[in-house]
């Protein structure tokens, strides 16, 4: 699996650009906005017209276990699903206890990135 690309932002505005650049130069599909709130994490992603994680990306098993997960395990288990180490997924959701929102892209082209 191919690494995803991301980048922080403290912004909704800021990561709604973003995405909307990126929708340019990667599958919409694989576009993925993620915070530590879910009604957060759904008003970004439909402003942008982006992804959740969500089934479809972690399987059934995962999304069954995520409902008895403290959030920061749950937001690991996403990240990890989306191709993120261990270490990678609990930086990014120490960041994500900060009121980041987290946009990342999967099968990315070589060379493009979240700006």
């Amino acid at each position: 699996m191919q690494k995803p690309i991301f980048k922080e932002y403290m912004s909704d505005d800021e990561a709604v650009r973003a995405i909307k650049k990126l929708k340019t130069q990667v599958n919409t599909d694989n576009i993925y906005v993620i915070t530590h709130d879910d009604e957060h994490t759904d008003r970004v992603a439909n402003r942008a017209g982006a992804n959740k994680v969500g089934v479809d990306e972690t399987g059934f098993g995962v999304s069954v276990k995520n409902i008895f997960r403290k959030k920061e395990d749950e937001l690991r288990a996403k990240l990890e699903k989306l191709g993120f180490s261990e270490t990678e997924a609990k930086q990014l959701e120490s960041e994500l206890d900060k009121g980041a929102v987290i946009v990342a892209a999967t099968e990315a082209p070589e060379g493009v990135v979240v700006e």
